[in-house]
């Protein structure tokens, strides 16, 4: 079998892979519930190919998560759920749907109009779900349960908050969340006074999602920010590393003092 730009190529290469007889033991092991956290990494392997600008690695990594979707979609259909070709059609029916600006009839070039009528036909799509559901399916199915469990816990936090506000549940301006934060510490404090781990945990839970509420207010995403931060630590750390080893030192041997000077004068630096 050869490569090809088709997609059908790698459709068909994922039907081999899974073949009982003749296939890979491990794909074919595979289900659902394993292949999802690699999917869940191949995307944000293509997050970290954007963010460093590389096209070369980028492009190999959206073929990567590609893949995915061509192995769940081989799955289902396994299953007699659906195919790869219902989930392209799905997404399709999906975009023309929810652009009728641009392949219907309809005239909204601007961006408020857009977003309107973008929010109007996914409250529609949201019916149509909720109809497919049984009734009890239905009764239990709260507002906020459309934002996935799934999905990494800050981004979660902030989607959660997105939709409240979007009924008006939600502070006017930064100032009373700042408020809420300094609430929260106290709590933490007062747990962490007690002793009590599981209070220590809820209270520590809160002061995150007030912080996140927080950055909502000031118009920066958490997990951006987060994995900003996450960089900048490393990349202090690693100056520690170097200096250390300059001097003929490791970071086994450093004492927290030497490391703290250190520390403080890699935050001098670019």
């Amino acid at each position: 079998m050869k490569p090809s730009r088709d997609i059908s190529r790698l459709i068909e290469i994922m039907a081999a892979l899974r073949d009982p007889e003749t296939g890979c033991p491990w794909d074919v092991k595979q289900d659902f519930a394993s292949i999802a956290p690699y999917t869940i990494e191949e995307a944000y392997e293509v997050l970290d190919a954007i963010q460093r600008g590389d096209m070369h690695d980028l492009r190999e990594e959206l073929g990567d998560l590609l893949l995915q979707v061509v192995f769940h979609a081989r799955m289902a259909e396994e299953a007699g759920h659906f195919d790869f070709g219902d989930v392209v059609e799905a997404i399709t029916t999906k975009m023309i749907r929810r652009h009728p600006h641009v392949f219907g009839e309809t005239d909204a070039r601007q961006a408020d109009a857009v977003k309107v009528m973008w929010e109007k036909i996914k409250a529609e799509e949201k019916k149509e779900r909720l109809a497919r559901r049984t009734p009890d399916q239905r009764e239990e199915h709260g507002y906020l349960d459309d934002v996935a469990i799934a999905l990494p816990a800050l981004m979660r936090a902030l989607k959660l908050q997105q939709k409240a506000a979007r009924v008006g549940f939600d502070w006017k301006a930064a100032e009373p969340v700042l408020d809420k934060i300094e609430e929260e510490i106290g709590e933490l404090r007062q747990a962490i006074v007690q002793s009590r781990h599981d209070e220590v945990a809820e209270e520590f839970g809160d002061l995150l999602f007030a912080l996140v509420n927080l950055g909502r207010h000031l118009d920066v995403d958490p997990e951006s920010a987060l994995r900003s931060a996450n960089e900048k630590f490393r990349r202090r750390f690693h100056q520690i590393e170097r200096e250390l080893k300059a001097n003929e030192k490791d970071l086994g041997s450093a004492t927290l003092d030497e490391m703290e000077i250190l520390w403080q004068r890699a935050k001098k630096m670019k």
